[in-house]
């Protein structure tokens, strides 16, 4: 079976609805996955942009120690009692929408959920995007993405 991840407000290579951008509506979009391999313990979603003015891209979203027997986020959220969600680089956990620069261009947002070998990752919500990436690194199973854009044209 393959690992898949769907959304009812994210379409791969499409653009990022208004709910999802920071100045119009910051709200989290609903994710559904399935396909999970075996000896799945947890679930993790991570929101990047690689595009980001700043050398390393921007955190919008880390989420972690989803339970197993979870398949799905609504649009909104909440996340699940035992998750944790961690500080994005707007500073405080919590899902942060689409901001670019004015006149920067397309910027392109990975929605990625993660199979995960363990119950518990050590995070918490004051850690980094980098340290959530940094242990999903050696604890993911599978992994799968939505990738959309979003351009503020000033």
């Amino acid at each position: 079976m393959t690992f898949i991840l769907t959304s009812n407000d994210l379409t791969d290579g499409g653009t990022l609805k208004d709910d999802q951008v920071q100045a119009r509506g910051n709200t989290s979009p609903h994710l559904a996955w399935s396909g999970a391999p075996e000896g799945t313990k947890s679930y993790a979603i991570t929101v990047f942009d690689p595009d980001a003015p700043t050398g390393s891209g921007f955190w919008h979203w880390t989420v972690a120690n989803i339970p197993a027997d979870v398949r799905e986020i609504p649009t909104g959220g909440p996340v699940p009692a035992g998750a944790v969600e961690g500080r994005t680089d707007y500073g405080e956990p919590g899902f942060g929408g689409a901001a670019p620069p004015a006149g920067h261009g397309p910027h392109r947002y990975v929605f990625t959920v993660f199979a995960v070998d363990v119950d518990s990752l050590p995070l918490t919500p004051g850690d980094s995007g980098a340290k959530y990436g940094f242990n999903l690194h050696f604890h993911t199973l599978a992994k799968a993405s939505i990738t959309a854009t979003y351009e503020n044209r000033g």
